[in-house]
Order: C-alpha cells, then sequence, then structure tokens
C-alpha cells in the first residue's frame, strides 16, 4: 500500500513538480522509440543448388539489398561432406542458416544448440529417404532380407530416422547403444563412405536422399537399388521427413529482417526453379560442378528437398516434431529418449514470427 502523508506534515506543491519530474525523467527511456535492427553487410550461407541459383538470378541481391546486407558467400561443406556438420558451422557462427531435415534439427536443440527453426517445409513423401543395397547384391531384395544384416548411415539424419521406422515396423530394429537389434548397424556420417562401404560389400544396405550430390551419381550409375521405403502414412513422411532451415537464437533476434530476406530469395529461387528447369540445371552444374544429368535430377526427382514448398503453420511444424519425438522415444531412440525436449521447448523452437502471423513472415 503507498505511503500516505500524515495531515501534519503535508506535501509541498514545490516538492510534488520536482518529483513529478524526475519520475518523468527516469521513465524517459521507455518513452523513447526502439532501436532500429542493426545492419548485417554480409552473410555466410550453404553452397546448394537453391542458394546458387539465387546467387547467379540475383535474388539474394534483390532481398538482402533492402536490408543492408550487400555480400553474401556461399560456404562449400568440402571434400569431408559430413552430416551434421552445418549444425556446428551455425554454433561456431561460419555460416548463419542452414538446412537440416526437422528430426536432426530437433536432436541438435536436444543436444544444446540454441537455435531455432526459421522455416519448415511440407511433409515429405515416400522417394525422399529410401533404403538401397547395391544393384547386383542377389541377397538383399526386400527389408525382411536385412535380418542379421549391416546397415551403414549417419545416425542424426534422414538416413536413420527413415529406416528405423521402417524396419521397427517390419519385426527388425537396429541395434542400439543399450542393446543389440536383428539389424547390425553402423553410424557413418560421411555420405561418400556409406556408398563405398555398399558397393564394396562392407555393409550390406544404407539409406539416402538420391537427389544428394554424392548419391546421385551412384544411383544414375544404376549401381544402386531400392529395397525399401517409408510408409505413405507414417511418421518419417507425415512429421519427421520435413525440411527446416534453421538459425542460432541470438542471431535471429539480433537480424530478424536477415532472415525474412532469406526467406523470400528462398521462394523466389523456388517459384522460377519450377517454370526454368533446364537453365536452373545449368546453374547447379556449374556452380556446384556436377554433370548437367545429376544436376537435373537433384531438380526434379520426386526425393528432392530443395525446392520443396513451405509449411506456413507454425503450430502444425510444432506438432510434427511432438509426434514424431513421441513415436521415436516409445520405439528406442536412444537420444530423444535421454535429452528429449519438453512440449515448452518445442514451441519455442519453432520461431513462430517466420510463420503464418508473425512479424517478420513471408506468408503474410
Amino acid at each position: 500500500m503507498p505511503h500516505q502523508p500524515s495531515p501534519a506534515r503535508a506535501v509541498r506543491p514545490g516538492l510534488i513538480s520536482a518529483t513529478l519530474a524526475l519520475a518523468l525523467t527516469l521513465a524517459a527511456p521507455a518513452l523513447t522509440p526502439a532501436r532500429a535492427e542493426e545492419v548485417l553487410p554480409s552473410i555466410n550461407l550453404q553452397l546448394t543448388p537453391w542458394t546458387v541459383i539465387a546467387q547467379e538470378k540475383g535474388f539474394f541481391k534483390d532481398a538482402f539489398d533492402k536490408i543492408g546486407t550487400t555480400k553474401v558467400n556461399l560456404i562449400a561443406s568440402g571434400a569431408a561432406d559430413l552430416l551434421g556438420a552445418e549444425a556446428a558451422a551455425v554454433n561456431g557462427g561460419a555460416i548463419a542458416i542452414a538446412q537440416r531435415m526437422i528430426y536432426p534439427a530437433t536432436v541438435h536443440r536436444a543436444n544444446g544448440l540454441d537455435g531455432v527453426i526459421i522455416w519448415a517445409s511440407e511433409p515429405s513423401n515416400r522417394y525422399r529417404a529410401p533404403i538401397l543395397a547395391r544393384a547386383d547384391n542377389d541377397k538383399i531384395n526386400s527389408v525382411a532380407d536385412l535380418d542379421g544384416k549391416k546397415f551403414g548411415s549417419s545416425r542424426i539424419s534422414c538416413y536413420w530416422s527413415s529406416p528405423f521406422e521402417v524396419t521397427t515396423k517390419a519385426g527388425l530394429p537396429f541395434d542400439s547403444r543399450e542393446k543389440p537389434g536383428r539389424i547390425r548397424y553402423t553410424s557413418i556420417d560421411n555420405a561418400a563412405v556409406a556408398i563405398s562401404s555398399v558397393l564394396s560389400g562392407a555393409t550390406d544396405a544404407t539409406t539416402a536422399h538420391l537427389a544428394a550430390g554424392a548419391f546421385a551419381g551412384a544411383w544414375l550409375s544404376g549401381r544402386l537399388k531400392v529395397v525399401g521405403r517409408s510408409p505413405d502414412d507414417g511418421v518419417y513422411v507425415n512429421n519427421a521427413g520435413r525440411v527446416t532451415y534453421f538459425a542460432r537464437r541470438d542471431f535471429v533476434n539480433k537480424y530478424p529482417q536477415v532472415v525474412k530476406a532469406f526467406l523470400a530469395a528462398r521462394e523466389r529461387s523456388r517459384e522460377w526453379t519450377s517454370d526454368h528447369v533446364d537453365e536452373a540445371a545449368e546453374i547447379v552444374a556449374d556452380k556446384t560442378r556436377v554433370p548437367l544429368e545429376v544436376a537435373k535430377f537433384q531438380i526434379t526427382h520426386a526425393g528432392e528437398w530443395e525446392f520443396m514448398a513451405g509449411e506456413p503453420n507454425a503450430e502444425r511444424a510444432r506438432n510434427a516434431i511432438k509426434t514424431f519425438q513421441a513415436w521415436y522415444v516409445e520405439n528406442g531412440d536412444d537420444i530423444l529418449a535421454e535429452r528429449g525436449l519438453t512440449s515448452a521447448q518445442i514451441d519455442a523452437f519453432i520461431d513462430g514470427r517466420f510463420f503464418v502471423g508473425g512479424q517478420y513472415s513471408i506468408y503474410n
């Protein structure tokens, strides 16, 4: 309760004026306009099929110049091509915004990356992450044939989350840290090594995005065959196989207009590529140094992910994470079982400012 002056000690009018003036002075900072967003002179992004198109066609320039970001550096993954390296690059500041599927992005968050998802895709499809075996391996023709066999793929990726669902539902679980399964599982984070391992017979099967650079050539050469796919009504296709873009929370909070410009350039690139496939393929072939056939395959294959449409609704994106996390934990995902995200953490992980109704949404 406020202190009341006693009748015997009335407050003088001059003191009231002085007190009011002091209060207004102290409150002044809160009344001043919010500080303008800081300008980011240059930005480092991943070198991918769509980003080289955005760079070559001037879509990045159009979007970024308006907010003072005048230099866009596209960073190649390098010869190592390690899945998950982009998360480390974001965390260390080497790149500003990175692409990963929603399952591995969630695991990175669970492992301590203080990032947020600023874009999520529509649901996936059965073609995005098939189970592959060597084409001339007559002993492996279906998922059932993997019983007791060796499987090598990247653990924190679609290359685990997709086949994990398929093999689990077939009653052939992978090995885990806690117990052996029916399929001998080895984590291999290098795509070229995973391919070589299958082709050499060191492992019997793997999973990959066929439109990924390292796998596209092997697939188009006819050396691999599909022996299993994610079910259309499954947890991977509808939830865990979505694409995301994520960035560090502090970067997003500091440069939300930069993030919006990035997303606007991506959407424009996606639309242009759909209408100019041949020209787009020539750009991708030149800038990413792959054969033209591979570049066109990366754009047109049903399992491609670079040019997917977005999921505009933040709540649906959040529900996708909650749904797949619950399913994987229930079925033996040792990482998410140990340090899965709470419902509140998932809600905060999807940054609603960039989805429908958000302050920086490209969908509004």
